[in-house]
């Protein structure tokens, strides 16, 4: 009895040192979704003042569709929106737009200056809709499908590798249907 009292803490260490080993093999950057291939949540959002479309679930059904979350005061949203403004533009995919946590007059000024790629932009001004998505911060970008899935989820600013290796080829499968 004794010697199972000091085996104890050397088993706790062990299988303490097990979960660690286990937590060094996983990628951080990679956070699941539990919305992957489901419909995307229900919700409507009015769009920037001056903007004709806000963002809704029905926009979001009928043909592949690119989910950008974004805010002016996010410094990583600049730096993706050149990739942001390609998919839209050379890619032919559309791209719409969460304008996540932001004073209406900052977002509208951020798009004027660096131009604005997307067929509408919903204003989620207290986060909700963000919150439904599974967003943990922006930049965040979807992929919707034409049912109205999310077949596709990137947390921070995607990179063209992240667009060559995973969305474009996705997006392509997926159009193809």
């Amino acid at each position: 009895m004794r010697r199972l009292i000091y085996l104890l803490p050397l088993l706790l260490f062990a299988g303490v040192g097990v979960a660690f080993w286990y937590g060094f093999d996983r990628d951080p950057k990679i956070i699941p979704s539990a919305l992957l291939d489901k419909p995307v949540p229900g919700f409507e959002l009015p769009p920037l003042p001056g903007h004709k479309e806000g963002l809704s679930t029905a926009q979001l059904k009928g043909g592949v569709t690119v989910v950008n979350v974004f805010a002016s005061w996010c410094i990583p949203c600049k730096a993706e929106h050149p990739i942001i403004t390609r998919l839209s533009r050379q890619e032919g995919l559309t791209v719409r737009a969460i304008n996540h946590k932001d004073k209406a007059e900052d977002a509208i000024a951020w798009l004027n200056r660096n131009g604005d790629p997307y067929a509408s932009v919903g204003a989620d001004l207290d986060g909700r809709v963000s919150i439904d998505w599974g967003v943990y911060g922006v930049p965040e970008t979807f992929l919707v499908d034409r049912e109205g899935r999310i077949r596709f989820k990137h947390v921070g600013p995607l990179t063209p590798q992240v667009v060559e290796e995973q969305l474009l080829p996705l997006a392509r499968e997926l159009s193809r249907g």
